[in-house]
């Protein structure tokens, strides 16, 4: 027996309560369990019990055996005076307040059913790649997309903490954090560090100033990300040199070293240099970002925004002073998707929370609607199991489920396995 499993009972109510009675052979009547307190002190809060003629408010904790509570030093500890019952698997001492009153306590261990117990034990036990996968496909849909919503919008709040944390940083400045992340996402997970790193050292109000002109948009970026300073006989990287060391100046900028950035296994259409010419593009053709983003009202203008390309010169090249065939360099959907994912929803989501204003909430979680998600090893296995995936909606959730859940075998605390757990 487990406290875990034990907790989970008292919760859901999932014991026989036909004529319940404490130790002491007091009628119990529980009219609410409480809620359930994953942090330090009691078990569960805010529960009504009645104990005979009386009802009781108060905090409830729950043990396999009655001799834990003095194993865990509660007797110590003057948040556990006022606990209203002890709920225990095997009540194997008798406990007293420091009144010297009794604490109602109740034994369950006859009232769970075995087969409940043995479905929890066979999923804690399961090598699967999640414990149900044998049974997820009886689940009805509704308690899976349940769940997928749930899980969505937990995602959704963790994502919003480094958000916050760099909210406070940037003096609440929503359109320079914005920046920082942005760059962030489209270094991808190669080049993420320096990316953001770049746009550190540039603040956005700096490019903001240069507008109007994709030359020295490019200037800063590449000179700032320490890529202008060798020979070139290109006549475009001379231009940004020029253009790069007299803003330097006027800016007082330090440049990133050079050897930050990383180039080993990239497709030459993912290298750093194509990724800050895009990002060059999007910077010229989208001041104040963030506030445009606010504006629109869903994804297909988004999109819409976000499908640049990059500078004549980089057309036909992937890297300064290096020639190569001709070709588009659009940023592909996958990126934009990602990018929308990983950044923008985020942001909406954050903006709508601390904002109060429900509309772009809707929006953030509007936008995963209309963005294909994912497509990753872990999608691909949901969808072999048959679990629905149209959009990032879902597999922003799936991903939360596997990671946060299954990889952590929490099956007490997902809809699906307790479904799974009552029903095997």
């Amino acid at each position: 027996m487990t406290e875990e499993f034990l907790h989970h009972i008292w919760k859901f109510r999932l014991f026989d309560q036909l004529e319940l009675k404490t130790t002491k052979g007091e009628i119990i009547d529980i009219k609410k369990p409480g809620d359930h307190n994953f942090d330090a002190g009691p078990d569960f809060f805010n529960g009504k019990i009645k104990v005979g003629e009386t009802l009781w408010a108060g905090n409830v904790e729950v043990h396999i055996n009655s001799s834990d509570w003095k194993r865990h030093l509660h007797q110590n500890d003057k948040a556990y005076d006022n606990i209203i019952l002890h709920v225990v698997n095997n009540a194997d001492i008798k406990l007293f307040r420091s009144s010297g009153e009794e604490i109602p306590t109740i034994e369950i261990k006859n009232r769970i059913d075995k087969k409940l117990y043995q479905n929890y034990l066979d999923f804690k036990s399961s090598n699967d790649w999640i414990s149900c996968e044998k049974q997820i496909s009886t689940v009805p849909e509704f308690i899976v997309n349940s769940v997928k919503d749930k899980l969505l919008l937990e995602r959704l709040e963790r994502k919003s903490k480094s958000i916050l944390n760099s909210l406070e940083l940037n003096n609440n400045n929503w359109e320079e954090t914005f920046y920082h992340s942005l760059a962030r996402n489209f270094g991808f997970k190669t080049n993420a560090e320096p990316f953001e790193l770049l746009a550190k050292s540039l603040p956005s109000i700096v490019l903001g100033k240069h507008k109007s002109s994709l030359l020295q948009i490019e200037a800063l970026l590449f000179g700032q990300a320490g890529m202008l300073f060798e020979h070139f006989s290109d006549k475009y990287p001379q231009q940004l040199q020029n253009e790069y060391a007299f803003l330097k100046q006027k800016f007082k900028l330090q440049p990133l070293e050079k050897h930050l950035w990383k180039y080993l296994r990239l497709r030459p259409i993912n290298f750093p240099s194509i990724r800050i010419a895009q990002f060059s593009n999007l910077i010229y053709s989208s001041s104040h970002m963030f506030s445009k983003i606010l504006d629109l009202e869903n994804g297909f203008e988004l999109k819409k925004m976000m499908n640049i390309s990059v500078s004549e010169y980089w057309e036909s090249h992937f890297m300064l002073d290096r020639d190569s065939s001709k070709k588009s360099k659009h940023l592909g959907e996958d990126s934009i998707n990602n990018i929308v994912i990983n950044t923008i929803v985020p942001f909406l989501f954050v903006y709508g929370k601390q904002k109060d204003d429900e509309k772009y909430i809707y929006r953030a979680l509007l936008f995963l609607e209309q963005t294909v998600g994912e497509s990753n090893s872990i999608i691909r296995k949901w969808e072999e199991l048959g679990v629905s995936v149209k959009s990032a909606h879902s597999t922003q959730a799936l991903l939360q489920l596997k990671n946060e859940y299954c990889n952590h075998k929490k099956c007490l605390n997902c809809s699906i396995g307790n479904y799974l757990l009552k029903n095997s």
